[in-house]
C-alpha cells in the first residue's frame, strides 16, 4: 500500500470523488488531525467544492472561563498537550467562522463545550452510538479517514487502536458500495504513540487506500484525571456494593465513574476498611437486602469481565489491581467449559482435565488443539494417545496414568478476553501504560466493534452468557420523582454531550437476564452560590424514559425503581435525595396526585446532608483520595484548583466586586501561599484588578485548605 504526503492525500480526495466530500472521522482521538486540517484548509480555498465532517467528540483544550482560570490553565495545558495539533475546523466552528462550504456534524459533543454555539448545535445529530454506523452510510460517507498504530513485526496490518468502534461496522458497509462502483477513500496515519491492539482491531493495511508518511510524533489529546469529590466518592461506593462477584462491568465517563472504580478496588484490596466505611455510610442498615440480592461486598475471588464502549483508565486500574480478570471467549464451547469451571484463572485446563469428555476421540482433541488448550504435538492413534517421545497412553481419561501423561502438554485457551471496549482516551499515563503491557496482557484487551458490545444482536447467545449479571454503570445530571433521567441535553434543547451509548446499556439491561442499568447521581449541585436539588418533579427532556428506569444512586444511597408503582418509585427517591429538598419535592408529588396525603417520610432518611458525609471523610481519609486513579496536577495545581472549584461555585459575576470587598477582611497572610501565587502571577498584583484577584484566590486558597 502506498504511503503519500498529507498533499498528495489531499490531491487524492479532491480528485477521485467528485461532487461533496463527506468525511467520516473516528470519534475522540482516533482522528487525524494535521491531515483533516489539511483537507479542511485547501476546501476553505475551494469555495465551489463541498466538505461534510461526521464524526464525535471533536477534542479541544480546556476553555478558561475567566481571567483566573486562564492564569491557572496556561502553564498547565503547555505542560500536558505540548505540540498537540488542534483542529482548524473546531477552532473556526468556536469563533462562528465556519466557511459555507464546509458542514460539522457530531453525534456527540465535547461535554459542556457547545452549549452557547448555534451552529454546532443547529448540527448536532441525536443518536444512540450503536446506530451511528448505519446513518453514516445512508448519509453516503464517501472518505473515512483515522489514526492507526503500526508494528514492526506486523507489516501487512495496522491497528485500529484506539477507535476502531465505529470503523469496524463502517468497513463492510463501504465494501459493498464500491463494490457497485461507488468511489470511497479509506486514509490511514499511523501515530508513533498509539498503542498496538491486536484481535479484531487489526486489519490488513491494504484495507485502507493511502497511508500517510509518518508515523507522527505530535502529542497525543490527554483527558486529565480532574478531582474526586467527597460527594462523588460516596456515590462510587454505594454503587460498588452493587456489583456482583463473577459478572460483568460497564462504567461510563468522568470522575463519579473515577470514584467507583476506585471504591471497587478498595473492596478487592482493603476489603476490612471497606465494608467498615460502607456500614458506616448506610448506617442504619438501609440497603443490606438489596446489596445481598443484587451485589456484594466482599473481594472478588471470581473477578469481573469488562464490557464498556469506552476502554478507560479505571478499567485498567481495575485489571492492575486484580478486580477484572474474568475471561471470556469467542467460541461458544469454550465459554461453556470455562463457565462450568473446566478452566483456571489462566484459561488452561485443570491437571486433572475436568470438564472434558471421558474419552478423547479425533473432534474433540482437534478442538482443543485448535484453542490451544492442547499442544499440536499430540495425536491420535486408534484408542491411544501418542505423545512427543512416541510413548502412547490411553485415550480414556478416566484412567489417571493417561492424565498425568497429557496433563504437561496443556496451554492456555485462546482468544481469552478480560475486557472489550469500542474506543479509549485517557491521560498520557494512561497510554503510557498501555504500551508497556507485556503483549499477552494486551491482547487480553480486546478493541472492537460498538456493535459488538452496545447490543445483543448478532451472537446473541454467546453474548447472553458472557455478559452474566451485567451492571451498567453510567451518570446523569438529573432524574424526576417518576424515574426519567436526563444525561445529554437540557430543557430548553440544547445539547451538553449527547446520549452516546447509555441508552443502548440501559436497553440491554432490560434484556439480559440477571442484569441492571444502575444510574449514578449528585443529589445535589451548588453553582453561583445557589445550591439546587437533581432530583426534580418534573424535567423537559429525557435520555432515558421512566419506563425504562432502574437503579439510581446518590451520595445518601440506592433506590431500586425497577418494576415498581409510581408511589413507591417516588418515595425510594426521597429517600436518597437531600434532605434541604424532600419538603418540596413531597409537596409536588401530592398536589399531582401521585403521593398520599398522609405520607411521612422515615426519619432515618431525613439527615441526608453534606456535613454527615464529612465526618466519614476524617474518619476514613485512604479511601477518599482526591485523585485515585493518578494526577497530571502539581501539588500548588491541585491547591489552587479546588480555591478556583470553590469561587466559581460561590460566585456570580455580578458579585465579584462585592466579594472582593469582603475578603478585604480576614485573609491569609500572602506569603504562606508565595508559591501559589507566583503560580498564578499574582505575587505582586499590578493595580486594583490584580489586587482583587489575588485577594480572591487567598479566600478560596483558606477556605479549601483543609480539603
Amino acid at each position: 500500500m502506498p504511503s503519500c504526503s498529507l498533499e498528495q492525500a489531499v490531491d487524492a480526495v479532491l480528485a477521485r470523488i467528485e461532487g461533496p466530500i463527506r468525511l467520516g472521522l473516528p470519534l475522540g482521538l482516533g482522528k487525524p488531525n494535521r491531515f483533516v486540517n489539511a483537507l479542511y484548509q485547501r476546501v476553505k480555498t475551494l469555495p465551489e467544492r463541498s466538505l461534510f465532517i461526521y464524526t464525535a467528540l471533536s477534542l479541544g483544550k480546556p476553555q478558561a472561563g475567566s481571567e483566573l482560570e486562564q492564569r491557572f490553565m496556561g502553564p498547565f495545558l503547555r505542560r500536558v498537550y505540548g505540540d498537540y495539533v488542534e483542529l482548524d475546523y473546531l477552532s473556526d466552528l468556536r469563533c462562528g467562522e465556519l466557511p459555507a462550504n464546509v458542514r460539522i456534524e457530531e453525534f456527540y459533543l465535547q461535554p459542556g463545550s457547545q452549549l452557547s454555539n448555534p451552529l454546532a448545535q443547529q448540527n448536532y445529530v441525536s443518536l444512540n452510538y450503536s446506530q451511528v454506523a448505519r446513518d453514516l452510510n445512508r448519509k453516503g460517507i464517501n472518505v473515512i479517514a483515522q489514526l492507526v498504530a503500526g508494528d514492526a513485526q506486523r507489516p501487512g496490518h495496522l491497528s485500529l487502536s484506539c477507535n476502531p468502534d465505529i470503523t469496524l461496522d463502517l468497513l463492510p458497509l463501504l465494501r459493498r458500495r464500491r463494490e457497485q462502483g461507488e468511489p470511497i477513500l479509506c486514509i490511514a496515519q499511523v501515530h508513533a504513540d498509539l498503542p498496538y491492539m491486536a484481535g479484531a482491531a487489526e486489519i490488513g493495511r491494504n484495507d485502507f487506500d493511502l497511508v500517510l508518511d509518518g508515523p507522527d510524533r505530535s502529542r497525543l489529546f490527554s483527558t486529565p484525571n480532574m478531582p474526586v469529590s467527597l460527594q462523588d466518592h460516596a456515590i462510587g461506593l454505594h454503587a460498588s456494593s452493587l456489583v456482583r462477584d463473577g459478572g460483568t462491568l460497564q462504567i461510563g465517563i468522568g470522575s463519579m465513574a473515577d470514584a467507583l472504580a476506585g471504591a471497587l478496588i478498595a473492596r478487592h484490596t482493603d476489603n476490612a476498611r471497606y465494608r467498615a466505611l460502607l456500614a458506616t455510610l448506610q448506617a442504619p442498615d438501609k440497603w443490606g437486602e438489596l446489596i445481598q440480592r443484587e451485589g456484594g461486598i466482599e473481594a472478588f475471588d471470581r473477578g469481573l469481565y469488562g464490557c464498556s464502549e469506552m476502554f478507560l483508565l479505571g478499567l485498567l486500574a481495575l485489571i492492575d489491581a486484580g478486580v477484572v480478570r474474568r475471561a471470556v471467549y469467542p467460541d461458544m464451547a469454550l465459554q461453556r467449559l470455562a463457565d462450568g469451571g473446566g478452566l483456571d484463572a489462566e484459561g488452561r485446563l485443570h491437571s486433572d482435565l475436568g470438564g472434558l469428555p471421558q474419552r478423547l476421540d479425533s473432534t474433540t482433541l482437534g478442538w482443543l488443539q485448535e484453542h490451544g488448550l492442547l499442544s499440536a504435538v499430540l495425536s491420535l492413534e486408534g484408542e491411544q494417545v501418542r505423545l512427543p517421545d512416541g510413548q502412547r497412553v490411553s485415550a480414556d481419561l478416566g484412567d489417571p496414568a493417561s492424565v498425568a501423561a497429557i496433563s504437561p502438554y496443556r496451554g492456555q485457551a485462546r482468544g481469552g478476553v478480560w475486557v472489550h471496549g469500542g474506543f479509549f482516551l485517557g491521560p498520557q499515563a494512561f497510554y503510557q501504560r498501555l504500551r508497556a503491557l507485556q503483549d499477552d496482557q494486551r491482547t487480553r484487551i480486546g478493541m472492537t466493534a460498538i456493535s459488538y458490545i452496545n447490543r445483543l444482536y448478532g451472537d446473541e447467545p454467546l453474548k447472553r452468557r458472557q455478559r452474566r449479571d451485567a451492571r451498567f454503570i453510567n451518570s446523569c445530571f438529573c432524574v424526576t420523582l417518576l424515574g426519567a433521567s436526563a444525561a445529554d441535553q437540557l430543557e430548553d434543547g440544547r445539547v451538553l454531550s449527547g446520549v452516546g451509548g447509555q441508552y443502548d446499556f440501559v436497553a440491554q439491561a432490560q434484556e439480559l437476564e440477571g442484569a441492571r442499568a444502575i444510574l449514578m447521581l449528585r443529589s445535589w449541585r451548588e453553582s453561583g452560590g445557589e445550591v439546587q436539588s437533581n432530583i426534580v418533579w418534573q424535567y423537559a427532556h429525557a435520555t432515558i424514559p421512566r419506563h425504562l428506569r432502574d437503579l439510581v444512586v446518590t451520595e445518601y444511597g440506592i433506590a431500586d425503581l425497577r418494576g415498581k408503582p409510581d408511589a413507591e418509585v417516588i418515595e425510594a427517591l426521597l429517600k436518597i435525595a437531600d434532605s434541604r429538598f424532600q419538603d418540596s419535592l413531597i409537596a409536588a408529588a401530592q398536589q399531582a396526585g401521585k403521593l398520599a396525603d398522609d405520607f411521612v417520610l422515615a426519619p432515618e432518611y431525613r439527615q441526608n446532608t453534606p456535613w454527615r458525609l464529612l465526618a466519614l471523610q476524617g474518619e476514613f481519609p485512604q479511601l477518599f483520595a482526591e485523585y485515585p486513579l493518578g494526577c497530571d496536577f502539581t501539588d500548588e495545581e491541585q491547591q489552587l484548583l479546588r480555591a478556583l472549584r470553590w469561587l466559581k461555585s460561590k460566585l456570580k459575576l455580578s458579585e465579584i466586586l462585592e466579594l472582593g470587598m469582603a475578603t478585604l477582611f480576614d485573609l491569609p497572610d500572602p506569603a504562606l501561599y508565595a508559591e501559589h501565587l507566583q503560580r498564578m502571577g499574582l505575587a505582586q498584583p499590578d493595580g486594583l484588578r490584580e489586587q482583587l484577584y489575588q485577594k480572591l484566590l487567598l479566600a478560596g486558597l483558606k477556605a479549601t485548605a483543609s480539603s
